[in-house]
């Protein structure tokens, strides 16, 4: 198992301003064009279509279709690695990583730590949207948290393809009601419950290849199918700087449902 919270290898070519920083504290999100140097796109996306292609069969029991339950012998609609960096170290060793680790720490104080990783690989002419979100949903609800996600595109990202879109000052929610993507609860990814939040103030961050944009666990994200002529390829690196017991006690039932589901299926 990689040591995500390991201090990093290199020292940072590139750091975010104090603009950027008070953006991402008042909206809950931040996108810029460059995480990494321009050299090290290639390397990083050659490393990933390898574990997607080559070394499928080595990373197939972190495989996933995040829009519905995994099947066996059917191709996924949306193919997502969980802990690439697991299959592939060198991925944990580069430029890309070291930046992002020090840009983390940038927002959410010097004690955040990379917590893990996952790569999704949207396929071209794929009809399947990520559909809207908070990451939060998908934790422990005993718990509060001071967490974000990096997601780096390897190719440009538009809303051809399926760039990044946001709500705007939305980190400042409690976690909206969510379900199983589809309503099927075999199904690992979540979405919002239809008519649960406003989504029609919505900003699209589209990207050159190696940018990024950071978000807050509780901020409402999606990104669109891609209806482009290639796979959409992102590497998304999450971090925390503390998770500790919440004071009040809450209730997420999407989880219980997927879990029960989840027991019911291997009876």
């Amino acid at each position: 198992m990689p040591d995500y919270g390991a201090p990093a290898a290199l020292p940072p070519t590139h750091l975010l301003s104090a603009e950027q920083i008070a953006f991402y504290q008042e909206h809950g999100y931040l996108a810029i064009d460059a995480i990494m140097p321009a050299a090290e796109i290639e390397t990083v996306k050659r490393i990933y279509d390898r574990l997607f292609n080559e070394d499928r069969e080595l990373t197939g029991k972190d495989t996933y279709d995040l829009a519905g339950a995994k099947t066996q012998g059917r191709k996924e609609a949306i193919p997502q690695i969980l802990q690439p960096g697991k299959y592939a170290p060198a991925l944990l060793e580069t430029q890309m990583v070291a930046n992002l680790k020090a840009m983390m720490q940038q927002l959410h104080g010097p004690e955040t730590k990379m917590m893990g990783d996952h790569a999704i690989n949207k396929p071209p002419h794929n009809a399947a949207p990520t559909p809207w979100h908070q990451d939060e949903a998908y934790w422990d609800p005993a718990k509060e948290y001071s967490s974000l996600s990096v997601w780096i595109p390897l190719q440009p990202a538009t809303r051809v393809n399926g760039c990044m879109c946001f709500v705007p000052g939305s980190h400042r929610l409690e976690i909206v009601p969510h379900r199983p993507i589809g309503d099927n609860p075999l199904t690992p990814g979540l979405e919002v419950v239809p008519g649960a939040f406003d989504l029609g103030k919505v900003v699209a961050c589209e990207l050159p290849a190696g940018g990024a944009t950071f978000h807050n666990g509780r901020t409402l994200h999606f990104t669109p199918a891609n209806n482009s002529d290639d796979f959409r390829r992102a590497y998304i690196a999450m971090g925390s700087a503390y998770e500790r017991p919440r004071a009040v006690s809450r209730h997420f039932p999407w989880q219980e449902r997927q879990r029960a589901a989840r027991a019911a299926a291997v009876k």
